[in-house]
């Protein structure tokens, strides 16, 4: 059995979508300074992380 085609969104009228997303609201997020971003040596073979753990879930 087949699956019907995925309906395809064009946005025409452009100024009105801008116009919404406006409306719709901000989004602020707040980091905190203090948190670790690097990652600390595991001191296991292999490359080290880049970042930590706590950067990674924020």
């Amino acid at each position: 059995m087949s699956r019907p085609p995925k309906p395809t969104y064009k946005t025409t009228n452009w100024r009105s979508y801008n116009q919404a997303l406006r409306r719709r609201g901000s989004l602020t997020v707040w980091f905190d300074p203090l948190m670790q971003w690097k990652a600390a040596p595991s001191g296991r073979r292999g490359r080290q992380q880049t970042y930590s753990d706590a950067a990674i879930q924020a």
